[in-house]
């Protein structure tokens, strides 16, 4: 025993040197002017290996070997690259200001990549898109959108024509986690899906993450959407807004309290209703019946910090939007009430804290809330009588609070361990009612019984890297979801690991297991605000996916190119559908309370496997990217499509797109996008007919016969989505023309959407006509409905 004690101690002796003979050094990193911190900025000692990311709130954390002295880089893209050389016999705190560059500027155009290589990142399947390229590419009227740029990277398919739903690696649009300041945002889309409720001007980061989840996110199964608002600048008021073909927008951020504190308030609204009032207000429909419909919808973000020293900031932010639809006809003996609005609220309350120069913490408040509603009202006059009413109200609800604890650790260059746990409470509330003449005026409850749960998980995870090639992030989750009848408990491993195989060229694998206790169930699968979210029960078990993806990363320094090739093969048990001919609808007031949505719906299972390719480019006068997805995406119910395997709608084998912006002057930006994808799948019929009776009846005024026909239409279908629509392509354009001023920078923006105005389809629809080459027959004809030709846009864009 004393043998081996002797051993040990000059062991422990010698790790305890080694240990002494470290430093660290720690900070936060700041854009300069504005002092708003940046994350993802890439931090490393030059001529050695060691290196680290700031993380969300722009905290880093490094631990090194003692020298005489070492010089410290700090680069982010957009940003000028800092070098600072410093004395390291002690640990130190070194807090930066990185000053952004114009992207013109010749030293960015002709200096190496200094950003964070996507060779020597561990994470795979992971797209970072800069704020500044959204701006400058085209948009639907005009309307910058962040969702519409992510449907143009590889893995993510676009549901139809105009929507903004996110299809990713074979799931479906409630299958993405999409988070705006750590709130979960339920529906992100406003004009029926056309546009995403998120504010270009508001945001500081996006990122996209499709597969090789770290711990720290769960709750869906196909991706993150994650996004961060701005903090608001410390040193001066600032300000920027737009005003386009449907809506105008206005962003102010500023200092309080001597630049301890700062604001950010952004607001967007559309003006539809307003420009088509003259056009639309109390038109004549009858002889005294008008109608008068409306529509228009706003966003508003707000966010407020404050920094009580280097160890503590507190933020409290905020999104508040809506859409909001109307239509009413009123004449002399009737009146009709209908429309619908949707909208969402998030809140969060966040405290980031150092306990120490390695340990980091973020607490978070969390509120979020959407709504959905349909209502609509009938009222005729009947002389004499009592009126005939008739009301309709569908509502879907859900609300959430939660506590969220994350902790970042950096023991060593060799290790970032982050770890934390998120509690959250669910309030669902979906109905839909119709009722009808009495039971309007009746005490019948209209309000669906609200159904609660509580969903939980606890994390940790740990990038590692053993040796110089070679980095690992191994991590560990353990959800739970608490159903007033049921409890279920999943653990879900996470792996991913990058091998360097040679200089700024490496090899990828990663492997992750994810659980969602939330559904949204449709009849549409667009995405659409009429989808209903409902949770995991007893009867309907969580939904689940296992994913593993290899692949390429690789680096070419002189153009400035990121190449990234990777395969993924993904398996989905337990997605839901709605069964054959159901829908949430209930026709019986008297008994709505009665109506399981539990019995409409039935459970499956799918598939979704393929290969992806992207080259980008962020920096430069010309930058952009291409991006080809070959996939396949199959499903399999036992009560749909007679148990056959079939594809889902959004299923496609081909998915290119071509995106590029080029920087003819400083007063002139130039750019475009091409896209290209193969149909959707669609059911459509295989015939149509009409069967008929044909009794002699008597007629009972003059004696004779005649003969009334009853006819009966039948329309026959085939195998479920069995149909492939024509493909899919469509170029947009734009320019922007850019000018400097005194006080303010001013931005005309021109742009054509479908530039060579392509008919793409929306839907198909089947025409009964005549046949041109027999008048005396009519045959069936499949016709197909395109929705937008060339639309031109343009907009005037200013900052301060």
């Amino acid at each position: 025993m004393r043998k081996n004690l002797y051993l040990l101690l000059p062991l422990l002796y010698f790790s305890l040197q080694s240990f002494a003979q470290q430093i660290t050094i720690s900070g936060f990193v700041r854009e300069k002017g504005s002092r708003e911190l940046l994350p993802g900025v890439n931090v490393y000692i030059e001529n050695t290996s060691f290196g680290t990311v700031t993380n969300t709130y722009g905290f880093y954390s490094l631990t090194i070997p003692k020298a005489d002295s070492i010089s410290v880089s700090y680069s982010f893209v957009g940003y000028e690259r800092q070098q600072l050389r410093i004395g390291t016999q002690a640990n130190r705190e070194l807090s930066v200001e990185l000053p952004a560059v114009n992207q013109l500027d010749e030293v960015l155009v002709t200096a190496s990549r200094q950003d964070e290589k996507v060779s020597e990142s561990v994470q795979m399947s992971k797209i970072e898109v800069p704020i500044s390229q959204i701006k400058k590419l085209p948009a639907f009227l005009g309307e910058k959108d962040v969702i519409r740029v992510l449907q143009l990277m590889p893995g993510v398919q676009k549901g139809t024509e105009g929507q903004t739903g996110l299809y990713v690696r074979g799931g479906g649009p409630d299958q993405n986690l999409i988070i705006l300041d750590d709130a979960v945002v339920y529906n992100a889309s406003h004009l029926f899906g056309f546009f995403s409720v998120f504010n270009g001007d508001a945001l500081k980061s996006v990122e996209l993450t499709k597969g090789g989840f770290p711990a720290r996110y769960g709750g869906r199964l196909s991706s993150v959407v994650e996004m961060n608002m701005k903090e608001g600048s410390k040193e001066k008021l600032h300000g920027e807004g737009g005003i386009g073909l449907i809506s105008s927008r206005l962003t102010l951020e500023g200092p309080l309290a001597n630049k301890k504190s700062s604001f950010l308030i952004s607001a967007r609204r559309t003006y539809i209703d307003v420009l088509a009032a003259p056009l639309i207000a109390q038109q004549q429909i009858g002889d005294d019946s008008k109608v008068k419909p409306g529509y228009f919808f706003y966003d508003l973000n707000a966010k407020i910090n404050y920094d009580f020293g280097p160890k503590n900031k507190v933020y409290l932010s905020g999104y508040f939007g809506r859409d909001k639809f109307s239509i009413r006809e009123k004449s002399s003996d009737s009146e009709n009430r209908s429309g619908l609005n949707w909208g969402n609220a998030t809140g969060t309350l966040r405290w980031n804290h150092l306990i120490n120069q390695k340990l980091f913490v973020n607490t978070s408040l969390i509120y979020s809330h959407f709504n959905f509603n349909i209502f609509s009202y009938d009222r005729d006059e009947n002389e004499g009588k009592e009126p005939d009413i008739f009301s309709l109200n569908y509502n879907s609800v859900i609300r959430d609070f939660s506590l969220k604890t994350d902790f970042d650790f950096y023991p060593s260059t060799k290790h970032a361990i982050k770890f934390g746990l998120q509690a959250t409470t669910h309030r669902f509330v979906p109905s839909a009612l119709a009722v009808a003449g009495d039971f309007f005026n009746s005490q019948v409850d209209l309000q669906a019984k609200p159904i609660n749960s509580l969903e939980g998980g606890v994390y940790g995870e740990d990038t590692w890297q053993p040796f110089d090639k070679l980095k690992i992030n191994a991590g560990f989750r353990l959800s739970a979801f608490q159903t007033p009848a049921k409890t279920y408990i999943r653990p879900e491993p996470r792996f991913s690991a990058a091998l360097k195989l040679a200089k700024d060229f490496s090899m990828k694998a990663s492997y992750a297991k994810m659980n969602q206790y939330v559904h949204m169930l449709s009849n549409t699968g667009l995405g659409l605000p009429t989808d209903l979210w409902v949770p995991t029960t007893d009867r309907i078990a969580p939904q689940q996916s296992s994913q593993v993806a290899f692949g390429f990363a690789k680096d070419l320094e002189k153009p400035g190119l990121a190449l990234t090739l990777e395969g993924y093969y993904k398996k989905m048990n337990n997605i839901i559908s709605y069964k054959e001919g159901s829908s949430f609808i209930n026709l019986d007031g008297e008994n709505a309370n009665e109506i399981n949505w539990e019995d409409n719906v039935t459970s499956g299972k799918g598939w979704s496997y393929g290969a992806e390719f992207m080259v980008q480019k962020k920096t430069g006068r010309l930058s952009g990217w291409v991006g080809y997805t070959l996939s396949w995406t199959q499903w399999k119910f036992p009560e749909l499509n007679f148990g056959e395997t079939f594809y889902p709608r959004y299923d496609r084998r081909n998915d290119l797109s071509i995106v590029g912006i080029y920087e003819i002057s400083k007063r002139i930006t130039l750019s475009a996008t091409w896209v290209y994808g193969t149909g959707n799948a669609l059911t459509l019929p295989v015939s149509r007919y009409t069967t008929f009776r044909n009794p002699y009846v008597p007629g009972a005024a003059n004696g004779n016969w005649f003969y009334p026909i009853y006819g009966s239409n039948t329309t026959e279908f085939g195998k479920k989505n069995s149909f492939r629509a024509e493909a899919y392509h469509r170029m947009d354009v734009a320019i922007q023309f850019h000018k400097k001023k005194k006080r303010h920078e001013r931005t005309w923006e021109f742009g054509l959407y479908n530039a060579y105005n392509r008919k793409n389809p929306f839907f198909y629809d089947i025409d009964n006509k005549i046949d041109p080459k027999n008048p005396n027959q009519r045959i069936n004809v499949l016709t197909r409905i395109s929705l937008f030709p060339v639309l031109p846009s343009f907009s005037y864009n200013f900052k301060f």
